[in-house]
């Protein structure tokens, strides 16, 4: 599945580089950033497949010790080099800045924030994600039906009874 790659916006960029901030933020602070941050920013503001963001994100972290991982998804067309690139830019100066944040402040403190994001991501995977399939399946049912009302409102004759 090796789709064309698309030219980026300044916009798309500088969303991306964002996301790699964050992601070296929290790798530093609480020893996250790939699958828990980079993945799903991918899919939701870059419009990513889930995995061609799960590719795009081993292949930034995992390079040096996950090369086959990596491969195994580039061969089927799942990681876009430009992302890793513009990625890791970002996630260098996060994961400095994360890092220095983490070892000032105590553990307990580095453990809740840990557990805050793993809830709150869980629970935005659990009820409010919803595949473009599903959003797009319901539109057309939504059309399907409209569509349907419509004729029977033009056999009746504006009746319904």
């Amino acid at each position: 599945m090796i789709t064309k790659k698309k030219d980026m916006d300044m916009q798309t960029i500088l969303i991306i580089i964002l996301v790699g901030i964050a992601a070296g933020i929290l790798g530093g602070l609480v020893g996250v950033g790939g699958g828990i941050i980079i993945v799903p920013a991918l899919v939701y503001f870059v419009g990513f497949s889930q995995k061609t963001a799960q590719g795009t994100s081993l292949g930034l972290i995992m390079l040096p010790v996950g090369i086959f991982g990596v491969l195994q998804y580039y061969k089927q067309g799942h990681v876009d080099f430009r992302i890793v690139g513009i990625l890791a830019v970002g996630f260098l100066a996060g994961s400095y800045f994360g890092s220095k944040v983490a070892l000032s402040l105590p553990q307990e403190t580095i453990k809740k924030v840990f557990a805050i994001l793993m809830i709150v991501i869980a629970i935005k995977m659990l009820f409010f994600d919803r595949s473009k399939k599903t959003v797009t399946a319901a539109k057309a049912e939504q059309n399907i039906k409209g569509t349907a009302n419509e004729a029977s409102i033009k056999i009746n004759g504006g009746n319904d009874s």
